[in-house]
């Protein structure tokens, strides 16, 4: 029987200048109205070309004899990831968390295609170590780095999974409105929603709510813990606003929905993968089963 070679799933995301060009007819066209409005699209082209030059690299550093297939974020859903396949992220952190619920186990090297314009938490690996962080997965050398991820599970079973937060709240700039019960405690709140975030996404939106807050949460970037953050929570005649923050030690976090069809719940900023969190709806938020195995320079 023959041996299937190995297959790298290489994974990227719309360059600005990709963007420009879904909106408008053309460039020149889209040159034109955007000069009009003191637009310079010059540091956008640029940005553009370099990310196609890396692009370009990363795939000339894949053995040509391997198989290989290229993804935009928004193909993710559809595409089906075999147990054996070697995932390149190549962008910004944030495509690591994108496609990671969408995996079960493979192996994911994060690419920087710019580096100094991304923070590097996630893309770890430059576009000239590439060859040799492909070569070494395919060996089973590449060091791995295990990151919990978070499971919203909602009481009909539907699920969502998240490497950084998951969103519980209302999906437009109406109040939430639910009751929270972690670690013993219950309280029923008035918010502009919470997230429930992982060791990975403390360093994200989570840094963000305890910049602005004081609020502080132990979660290093491998914890196998999740903690939370409430939002603007209001201590209104029927809501209170002293549980707002913490860790998930043992039992996992349960909101109940008081929302409308507006309720909503949603993983690493994605609004349109969703759960809809109507009226009487209850989730569950708890480390998930699943981990995903970063790779990490030796």
């Amino acid at each position: 029987m023959a041996i299937l070679a190995p297959r790298v799933v290489l994974v990227r995301r719309e360059t600005e200048l990709d963007r420009v060009r879904a909106t408008h007819a053309t460039l020149a066209s889209a040159r034109f109205v955007l000069e009009r409005r003191g637009i310079d699209l010059k540091e956008v082209e640029a940005a553009h070309h370099a990310f196609t030059e890396a692009l370009r690299r990363v795939r000339a550093a894949i053995p040509p004899d391997w198989r290989q297939a290229v993804l935009m974020r928004g193909e993710l859903e559809r595409f089906v990831f075999g147990p054996e396949d070697i995932v390149l992220a190549l962008g910004p952190d944030g495509l690591v968390a994108n496609v990671a619920k969408y995996l079960d186990g493979q192996t994911v090297i994060g690419i920087d295609p710019a580096p100094g314009r991304n923070a590097g938490v996630l893309v770890r690996f430059r576009v000239a170590e590439a060859e040799e962080a492909i070569a070494e997965a395919a060996a089973g050398s590449l060091p791995l780095e295990p990151r919990t991820m978070a499971e919203a599970r909602l009481d009909d079973g539907e699920r969502l999974l998240a490497l950084n937060e998951v969103f519980i709240g209302h999906r437009s700039h109406q109040s939430a409105r639910y009751t929270l019960m972690a670690n013993g405690a219950r309280e029923r709140q008035s918010s502009s929603g919470l997230i429930v975030a992982t060791g990975t996404g403390a360093t994200g939106w989570a840094a963000s709510i305890q910049r602005a807050t004081g609020r502080r949460l132990d979660l290093p970037p491998t914890a196998q813990r999740l903690g939370f953050l409430v939002r603007e929570a209001w201590p209104g005649p029927a809501t209170g606003a002293d549980l707002v923050a913490g860790l998930l030690e043992e039992a996992p976090l349960t909101v109940t929905s008081e929302m409308d069809e507006g309720g909503t719940i949603f993983a690493d900023g994605i609004e349109t993968d969703r759960l809809a969190f109507g009226w009487g709806r209850r989730v569950t938020v708890a480390p998930a089963a699943r981990r995903l195995n970063l790779a990490v320079p030796a």
